[in-house]
Parts: C-alpha cells; structure tokens; sequence
C-alpha cells in the first residue's frame, strides 16, 4: 500500500507539472504524511444543534455528482412541502467531503486552482470545465427550467452544507507542492474563500455520524 501511495503521488505531481488536470488525484486521502487538521472547526460541534424538525437528512457528497448533492436536497423540501411539511420542519444537510469539496468554494478559487479541470466538474451552461462555482446561484437552463434552487437559496430555507477540513488539509497541501506554493497560504487561501455559511468540519465522515446521532437519515449522494 505504502510503495502505491507513493507511486499516486509521483504521478499526481507529474501530471501537475505538466499543466493536465491532476488536481482529480488529489482526491486520494491516502497518499500522505497528513497534517493535523487546522483551526476554523472549533464550532462545528455548537453547529450541529441548528439541525431541526420532523424530518431530517443527511446527504454524504464524497463526488460533485453534477450537482446531486444539491439538487437532492432541493427535491427533499420540494416533495416534503408537497405532502404538507413546510420548511421550517425540515433540515437537509449536504457533507461536501472526498472530491466534492470544491462545491464548498468561491468563484475566485475555481478560476485561480482550476477546479473544474481537476475535479472533472463540468458547467452545466457550457459542458466545459467549470471556472466558477455552478451551484451557488445556478443559472443553467435545466435548474431554471425546474426552478432547482442552488446552495445560497436552500440555504435561506434552512439546508446545512459543511466542508470536511482533513480533505482541504491533503488537497491543498498536494497543490501547493505542484505549484511552488507555500501550503499553509494555499489552506488558508481555501478557507478564506469558502462561501457563506459553510461550516468546516473536522472530516466528512465525521459530521456525518454526528448528523446521524442528531436524527438525520443517511443518503449517500456520491
């Protein structure tokens, strides 16, 4: 496994260094010395307690999936409107973990670490590479045509997103190192630019045990 890990990473640098879209290699968790995962967590736990109401789920997004992290949720309070449970009864939370995390992300990191080259991520409007985020405030035909709301809206109708902090940590450190760039400024470039409202969470998988004791279903999204 070891001499694997170190074969994904020579490969995932190369490919970098040749200006191709190894950023969707980073997505592997396992293929480094990984540091303790940094600050902006310290009210993840407090952040858990805003989850409310009859009906209550939490989607696992370890892939962008074209947007079906979100627009499942989107359907979840459509349909539970439709049979009679308004919003304020209900809480859809999306874990952005694994590949996904850059749905996490600000238009201004998309353009500036090509995030739709590396991560595969398409935008619906064009079928290119995305070069800002698609699902913040979609404008592709297909999310107007059925009124699909994008992140800001669902978060307005009381979804939670957060982030998995351990895979920022591995993935920004991966393409500081194919950039020259420092990885500590590359984290904290990422955080910065997270969009409003998402939580950083210690790791995927571990806000989605803690969603799961708060009472949410399990979906996986991926």
């Amino acid at each position: 496994m070891k001499n694997e890990n170190l074969s994904s990473r020579r490969n995932f640098m190369g490919t970098m260094a040749a200006g191709a879209a190894g950023l969707s290699i980073l997505s592997n968790p396992l293929m480094a010395d990984i540091p303790t995962p940094s600050g902006a967590i310290e009210d993840a736990e407090a952040w858990f307690k805003k989850i409310k109401g009859k009906h209550k789920i939490v989607y696992d997004a370890p892939e962008p999936h074209d947007g079906f992290p979100i627009i499942w949720s989107w359907v979840f309070y459509k349909t539970n409107n439709e049979t009679g449970t308004p919003d304020n009864e209900l809480t859809a939370m999306v874990v952005l973990r694994h590949s996904a995390i850059p749905i996490a992300m600000e238009d201004r990191l998309w353009e500036k670490y090509k995030f739709g080259e590396g991560f595969k991520i398409n935008d619906p409007s064009t079928s290119a590479p995305a070069v800002k985020n698609p699902f913040w405030m979609p404008n592709a035909k297909m999310w107007v045509d059925f009124g699909i709301d994008g992140i800001k809206k669902l978060q307005a109708r009381g979804a939670m997103f957060c982030v998995c902090d351990m895979a920022l940590t591995v993935n920004s450190m991966f393409t500081a190192q194919a950039m020259n760039l420092n990885p500590d400024e590359v984290k904290k470039d990422w955080v910065s630019g997270l969009l409003p409202g998402i939580q950083v969470v210690p790791s995927g998988v571990w806000a989605i045990g803690r969603a799961q004791e708060k009472g949410c279903a399990y979906c996986f999204a991926g």
